[in-house]
């Protein structure tokens, strides 16, 4: 058997072929390299390492900008496995953004890349500069927001609850990270249910949250046309950052209004509360539901009701090409126009003066339906094999579908198969459908002909 090495320039040709997959590999070779790293003894505080399914399990999660845990973050994992976690969210996270970024700009322009692994040219409105300052422009605004929330954090840390420099600025950063690429991970064991009361904590992680879930093209977007607004008086969004931003603050005005309506009572969370704090809670809850993975209420305390709405919430997700999982706002959105459309009889389906192509109704369709399938099978695998109940089994299922990181507490509890099966679902969750996605637009080819048309009877 005759082994031929593989050039740089042959690998970059794989690359230009099969951009979606290559991706898919280099994620799988950085969650290897993290389990190996985190099964080691000098990772973890006892004296015995830690099991490499439990490894295994905690770099998928932090890749995958997840956030679902199988041991105590803070109290499992030395500083030198901390650390090894918060590279891993950081690299996940700039990752995700990139390359969905990257994967997007090539869709939209019908791109071939060619001489480098990132690089894209022979267009006509994309060159091997506008890659480089996408990705510039990933970077900066990930150091910025990450700075700028981990100072504020910091200080909140330091003097209000009287830590010391080094470690409020510890805590401060590695929130910031985790929250601005959308992991959840947190240093305390309730997560941040002792700062439900405290907006100098919850709001900044919420801000942060927000920000990395939109995504960068909306975020660039946005800055990008602030002259352009100064000078004319107009936004001229295109309809990806309209959809964006106002399916985002249509579902976290319903998550905050539903959760405060569901939980107002409650003794395990709302409860106790005076109504401003609930307020607060109640808009915390619905923006880490857009994949965070913090929580401020004990989710094991929730109603089924507020469960099942969290759902919801896990599964739509937040925007492409941003660190948020789930189908997408826009792919919700786009899926509720095309309601819309039949509904009013309509023969195509618009939104914001747009119509939309039936290629992007197809692939929404696809995203959801096959992501449904996944959800169902696996909230049937574990119930075959726990005695847990449906909505704890339904929820750990769609928080690890939609990288959330939210659970109910029976993620440790679990067997080793119940754990294989979440991380399938946080790989297949963060990068199935942005993977799917691209594959479906790049794959497009017209037809020379047309089938006879029959329409089957439907309901």
């Amino acid at each position: 058997m005759v082994v031929v090495a593989r050039t740089p320039r042959a690998l970059r040709a794989v690359f230009a072929a099969h951009p979606a997959r290559s991706t898919v590999w280099a994620f799988a070779a950085v969650i290897a390299v993290g389990a190996v790293l985190l099964a080691l003894p000098v990772a973890s505080e006892g004296p015995v390492p830690t099991d490499f399914v439990d490894a295994l399990f905690t770099s998928t999660s932090a890749v995958c900008v997840t956030g679902l845990a199988v041991v105590d973050t803070g109290a499992h994992w030395s500083g030198f496995g901390e650390g090894v976690i918060l590279a891993l969210i950081q690299v996940g996270g700039f990752g995700i953004m990139t390359m969905a970024s990257l994967l997007a700009l090539l869709v939209s322009g019908r791109l071939r890349l060619r001489m480098q692994l990132t690089a894209a040219a022979e267009t006509k409105s994309f060159g091997i500069g506008d890659v480089r300052k996408l990705l510039l422009g990933v970077a900066g605004s990930t150091l910025i927001v990450e700075l700028a929330v981990g100072a504020v954090l910091a200080l909140r840390f330091r003097y209000g609850y009287g830590e010391g420099i080094g470690r409020a600025t510890y805590l401060g950063y590695f929130h910031a990270v985790s929250a601005f690429n959308n992991a959840g991970f947190g240093l305390h064991a309730d997560s941040l249910t002792r700062y439900v009361q405290d907006p100098w904590v919850t709001l900044p992680i919420a801000a942060a949250v927000i920000l990395g879930g939109i995504g960068f093209p909306v975020f660039l977007e946005v800055l990008r046309h602030r002259h352009r607004r100064r000078t004319t008086g107009r936004r001229n969004w295109t309809l990806h950052t309209k959809l964006t931003l106002i399916t985002t603050a249509a579902l976290l005005v319903a998550g905050t209004v539903l959760t405060c309506l569901l939980e107002w009572t409650n003794p395990g969370t709302l409860g106790p509360l005076g109504w401003g704090q609930k307020l607060l809670g109640g808009f915390f809850h619905s923006a880490m539901s857009r994949t965070a993975g913090f929580n401020a209420l004990d989710i094991g305390a929730l109603h089924a009701s507020t469960l099942l709405m969290t759902c919801v919430l896990m599964f739509i997700g937040g925007g492409s090409a941003g660190t948020a999982g789930g189908i997408k706002v826009t792919t919700f959105a786009v899926l509720a126009s095309a309601i819309l459309a039949e509904v009013r009889g309509e023969p195509t389906a618009a939104v914001l003066g747009r119509r939309i192509a039936p290629q992007a109704l197809r692939q929404a369709l696809t995203v959801t339906l096959l992501g449904i399938g996944l959800v169902m099978s696996a909230t049937l695998a574990l119930l075959a094999m726990t005695e847990e109940s449906l909505e704890a089994v339904l929820f750990e299922v769609v928080s690890a579908f939609g990288t959330v990181g939210l659970s109910t507490g029976i993620t440790a509890d679990l067997p080793t198969a119940g754990h294989l099966i979440l991380i399938a679902l946080m790989f297949i969750g963060r990068l199935g459908p942005i993977t799917l996605v691209s594959a479906l637009a790049l794959r497009e080819r017209t037809r020379r002909y047309e089938l006879p048309e029959e329409r089957p009877v439907i309901g």
